[in-house]
């Protein structure tokens, strides 16, 4: 299997109490807010419109069906539902919110612990969301999608658990604020039950949004059929009441990084999408044909196939779970999935379809396509209300330039029409305000500064933001062998000159000691591509003897460059972070270890670590600064952490 082929880069209006015009719902610092506090094909030739068609919508919309079951006194109600999605929508930001959004100044003002994580709270700006995240659990959802989604548990088996452990985080995506969860349990790594309860979550709040919005387009549209040619027609202009849309028809994008975990959401999708929405899945059989038929994510054929994989592969469980099929690793995707009358489609027209699903090398082929074809646009990001960006750390394998370009995109004026009646589209999006009403949901195993950038710079949805906070006990326990580490910290004057700062600590205090030794079987750790292009020039221009394993490493050379190491031709390795990431072969031969700067990724810690097991000494030099307290208390613990960043001291010892 070879490795996926990534680019490179350089790196409606209410009064407000007087505690709310202090604070401000979206918790920016706003000494006057008036805020309310309320709870795939891309034809570029064609430019569909959002209007409403006969293929689009029923006949009998869901929200007639449900008026009718409140009327037979059924238990399930959709008010509280109906009041998250039309508050939010219909709300009208006025200049002074807009400016405060702007300065992105956010002040986390409550916090709430989290339910099945004792080690983590959510914090969040403004008004607390909800004290009791089991509060309007599944009520946000509309009728018929939550008796499919029980008729789903009942069928797979799964249990009271699985459903009480979806209804917080489902709760949170029903208040429209952003999030931002760094402390999901991917399920390659063992956390099946947790990452398939969050996905459900989220992909919940998604039908139930883009049905909602299908919903009221119907509805106002039978209105204007009724009064066509009267007095209240005549007025329509200016009644906002009516303008239900924005300027192209998706609504949702959720970006993904490989093609393994796009098959795995896309049958889940399916699954959870009522059958009156997919009487007839179009295009299935080349979804399949493309991206295999997922039927792996059975729980027990993916215990069969895992462990038959595992007998003849000496790649760990969560390797041949995350790249375990052969196009498992394919990071450039993109189809669009489309609801109907008849169904659902997939590979939908862009301009058509209701969620795009993509990989960010996928969007940023089309957008630079875009910008390079006059006759093509991506117009169709335009009118994205709700983002999804699962798996963000695996993203950080790739190339996050690549996110930060596509957020970028989104919520910008369109450059053409694509026949959308634009007496229909909500003010807010005429503004340019839509970014400020654009939901977004990074989802990760951990966080980083450049996600915590991503989150603080672009996500600035008036509703606010809600993160997690989480300790850590650290991985040092997962060592097998009986490693002394030795961790020496350097100081640096700014964040400019951190990259600087500990190249020059490696040059003048750990170089000269490896320069002089006779030892050899010396494995440099790089964490990025950066820091291995520094230390590579750096190495040559001192004539070191060293053989190279970054992440473009070409498959045929891998054996040649294991074997001059091993064999003691070549004294130093520099090896690199995504080189493990995306290969995950045993190093043999590693005697002395120097980690230049600590992985993103906690668990290949232990990993790296445990190739000194054949060495005599198991030494093994650690670098850090103040800046990496993020990755450092991952590692060696919260705890620890603190004290390792604060003490006066600068050399620590872990055996």
């Amino acid at each position: 299997m070879g490795a996926p082929k990534r680019h490179r880069s350089t790196r409606d209006e209410e009064k407000l109490t007087a505690k709310q015009r202090k604070t401000g719902k979206h918790g920016v610092d706003d000494s006057v807010s008036p805020r309310s506090d309320i709870a795939g094909n891309d034809k570029d030739h064609e430019e569909p419109s959002e209007d409403a068609g006969e293929d689009d919508y029923d006949v009998i919309s869901d929200s007639d069906e449900e008026a009718m079951s409140v009327a037979n006194n059924q238990t399930l109600s959709d008010a509280s539902s109906n009041s998250n999605f039309d508050n939010h929508l219909s709300y009208k930001l006025v200049s002074t919110e807009v400016d405060s959004l702007l300065k992105r100044k956010w002040k986390y003002t409550w916090k709430v612990p989290t339910i099945n994580m004792s080690n983590c709270h959510w914090r969040g700006t403004g008004e607390c969301i909800n004290k009791d995240l089991e509060t309007n659990s599944l009520s946000v959802l509309k009728p018929r999608l939550y008796k499919h989604w029980l008729e789903s548990c009942k069928a797979s088996g799964s249990s009271e658990s699985h459903q009480s452990k979806l209804r917080p985080f489902l709760s949170m995506c029903s208040s429209y604020c952003d999030i931002m969860h760094y402390n999901k349990k991917p399920f390659y790594l063992k956390g099946l039950e947790e990452d398939s309860n969050i996905m459900d979550a989220y992909l919940l709040h998604s039908l139930n949004h883009v049905f909602k919005s299908k919903d009221l387009m119907v509805k106002n549209e039978r209105k204007l059929a009724k009064n066509q040619g009267s007095v209240e027609c005549k007025s329509v202009d200016d009644d906002d009441a009516y303008r239900d849309r924005g300027f192209t028809r998706p609504k949702i994008l959720l970006l993904l990084p490989l093609a393994g975990i796009m098959r795995r959401v896309v049958k889940r999708l399916i699954k959870l999408t009522p059958t009156k929405h997919k009487a007839i899945v179009e295009d299935l059989e080349r979804f399949c044909e493309e991206f295999g038929s997922g039927r792996s994510e059975d729980k027990d054929e993916d215990d069969d196939i895992e462990n038959s994989k595992l007998k003849t592969s000496g790649k760990p469980a969560d390797f041949q779970a995350l790249f375990g099929r052969g196009d498992d690793n394919n990071d450039h995707f993109m189809i669009g999935i489309k609801y109907t009358n008849r169904g659902m489609k997939l590979y939908g027209d862009f301009y058509t379809s209701d969620i795009i699903i993509a990989s960010p090398l996928g969007l940023i082929t089309k957008i630079g396509e875009a910008e390079g074809q006059k006759e093509k646009d991506v117009d169709y990001l335009s009118s994205i209300e709700i983002l999804i960006i699962d798996h963000a750390d695996v993203m950080l394998m790739q190339n996050w330039s690549h996110v930060n370009t596509v957020v970028e995109q989104l919520n910008k004026l369109p450059s053409k029409q694509h026949g959308t009646d634009v007496m229909r589209i909500r003010p807010w999006y005429l503004d340019g305000h839509a970014r400020f009403y654009r939901q977004t949901l990074i989802l990760g195993s951990h966080t980083n500064p450049e996600m915590n950038a991503l989150f603080n710079q672009h996500c600035l949805n008036y509703q606010g933001k809600v993160k997690l906070e989480c300790t850590y006990k650290g991985v040092l326990p997962k060592i097998l062998i009986q490693a002394r580490q030795i961790y020496e910290r350097f100081d640096i004057e700014s964040i400019v000159e951190a990259d600087n700062a500990r190249l020059k600590y490696f040059s003048e205090k750990i170089f000269p000691k490896i320069k002089d030794s006779i030892q050899d079987g010396v494995m440099i750790f790089a964490s990025s591509y950066f820091e291995y292009v520094r230390l590579r020039n750096y190495l040559k221009s001192q004539s070191a003897s060293v053989c190279l394993f970054g992440e473009y490493i070409k498959r045929n050379e891998i054996s040649h460059v294991r074997g001059e190491f091993f064999r003691g031709e070549k004294k130093i390795m520099l090896y690199t972070e995504r080189a493990h990431f995306y290969y995950r072969y045993k190093i043999r031969g590693v005697k002395n270890l120097i980690v230049y700067s600590l992985p993103e990724r906690e668990e290949f810690y232990p990993q790296i670590i445990n190739f000194l097991e054949e060495s005599d000494n198991m030494n093994c030099r650690v670098l850090f600064s103040r800046l990496d307290n993020l990755r450092l208390e991952r590692i060696v613990g919260t705890t620890a952490a603190k004290r390792m960043i604060n003490s006066d001291k600068g050399v620590f010892v872990f055996a």
